[in-house]
């Protein structure tokens, strides 16, 4: 059973978002500037439509803190939207022929609704502001410990960014450095002219951008996760959440598809032994996990977004009131979210982890947590106990 959990409320043109975040140890000390600054990143990119022009995402934290540290009790958080105001007095035009891509048909099937603006409003990307509100206070409690979460753009339509695998701490966290000081998001500033132009290529085109975007976590123990059950093992989690985020349609963990055209040989990192005693890899082909467990080494997840399904050219769609061919009618969105994903992405990551870091560790604070951490086994000589005998599954004795 998760130690951590959230739910989410709240529509795309309603008053305002809510979270409750409940598995949040007792004692972290909140950092609202870094809460404040994730939200802002996830508003801010090159090719945002005009929404973010009218948001200023903050998120009030109503109870669970105390003193500017958590009690233990569960976090509530509401994020105002602004836009309210310019909805809530509001004549709404009936919303019949659904958007190829959406959630208007599928929802409408599943619910009833007699007005395709009703899926619209729960299934639009706008509650991602609460994901990122909860992923800040993860990351957080994962900085406590050292581990960094972090992210960056690696494809935007046709332009692709080279970010080879590594087993470098460092090499992950200078390119989110980068990443974080453009408004693309990209984690090389020489290629970000390139990144530039093929947003503006589709601007001009009355089109919307695709791409894939890496989220990482380094610093992270051996053995978050486990492989004694299906549903614990820890990429199947990661995979689910993070293709839960509207628009994310694939995610691979490492190089999957080049390994996949490879030999064996060619694709497994290979053990060596360090001068410490430390077991190490010698490459990070496995994107920081084996066996649905995390390996010490740097953790790496790629994501492929679909282009934005609203575009300025309409696409051919159905009237269900008269049931004639009819074009879409546009709806107020991005021309690329791939920047604007990341922080998402990052925030997805960082709660499962979290949740796997407390069912390794148990304990509801802060301190019994660090205390805990510190006894953790590592890949070491001293700690692998290998009693190196011949033995029997039916334990008699062994001739």
């Amino acid at each position: 059973m998760a130690r951590l959990r959230f739910l989410n409320a709240g529509e795309s043109h309603g008053p305002a978002l809510d979270v409750i975040v409940e598995g949040l140890p007792a004692g972290l000390v909140i950092d609202h500037e870094a809460l404040v600054a994730d939200l802002e990143r996830r508003q801010r990119a090159f090719g945002a439509g005009g929404r973010m022009k009218i948001e200023r995402d903050r998120a009030e934290i109503s109870s669970g803190v105390i003193a500017g540290r958590t009690t233990g009790a569960p976090i509530a958080m509401r994020i105002v939207n602004r836009d309210w105001e310019n909805w809530r007095d509001k004549t709404i035009e009936p919303m019949t022929t659904p958007r190829p891509g959406h959630a208007d048909l599928t929802g409408a099937v599943k619910y009833g609704y007699d007005d395709l603006r009703l899926s619209l409003e729960r299934a639009s990307a706008r509650e991602t502001a609460t994901r990122v509100a909860v992923g800040a206070l993860c990351k957080q409690l994962l900085g406590i410990f050292d581990i960094e979460v972090g992210g960056y753009v690696v494809a935007l339509g046709q332009q692709t960014f080279e970010s080879p695998m590594s087993t470098e701490r460092a090499v992950y966290s200078e390119r989110a450095r980068v990443a974080r000081s453009n408004d693309l998001c990209v984690p090389d500033t020489q290629a970000y002219a390139r990144a530039r132009a093929e947003v503006e290529a589709a601007i001009d085109a009355k089109d919307t951008l695709g791409g894939t975007y890496d989220v990482f976590a380094v610093g992270l123990p051996v053995g978050l996760g486990s492989h004694v059950h299906w549903d614990r093992k820890l990429d199947g989690r990661l995979a689910q959440a993070l293709v839960s985020i509207q628009a994310m349609k694939g995610v691979t963990f490492g190089p999957a598809f080049e390994n996949a055209a490879l030999r064996g040989t060619q694709v497994h990192d290979e053990f060596v032994r360090a001068d410490d005693g430390a077991i190490r890899r010698t490459s990070n082909r496995a994107g920081g996990l084996e066996g649905g467990m995390t390996t010490g080494e740097p953790l790496v997840a790629r994501v492929a977004m679909k282009p934005i399904a609203t575009t300025l050219n309409p696409l051919m769609s159905v009237d269900l009131v008269t049931g004639e061919a009819r074009p879409t009618t546009y709806e107020r969105s991005d021309i690329s979210a791939v920047p604007r994903a990341v922080p998402i992405g990052e925030a997805m990551m960082a709660f499962v982890l979290a949740d796997a870091l407390l069912e390794k560790l148990g304990g509801d604070s802060i301190d019994e947590l660090r205390s805990r951490f510190d006894t953790l086994r590592r890949s070491h000589l001293d700690d692998l106990e290998m009693h190196g005998k011949r033995w029997r599954f039916d334990g008699g004795e062994v001739t």
